[in-house]
């Protein structure tokens, strides 16, 4: 289980174990937090594409999906 801190979520880069469309490197590029400091939303981009898209940050501590850093 990778171990994941929201307050250091954002800018962090991340490797998808089985790529999809050629889009393997990942950067968190948008977080929001509530009044208590939970994450509300996250926000990962593409680096080849561009293309954002919304996940929950706790599936970034699934090892089988996601690896810290850009390997």
């Amino acid at each position: 289980m990778n171990n994941v801190n929201p307050k250091k979520l954002l800018n962090s880069k991340w490797s998808a174990v089985t790529p999809a469309n050629k889009e393997k490197h990942f950067v968190v590029s948008e977080v929001e937090y509530d009044e208590d400091g939970v994450v509300v939303l996250c926000c990962i981009e593409a680096v080849m594409s561009k293309r954002a898209m919304p996940i929950d940050w706790r599936d970034l501590k699934d090892e089988s999906t996601w690896v810290h850093g850009w390997k």
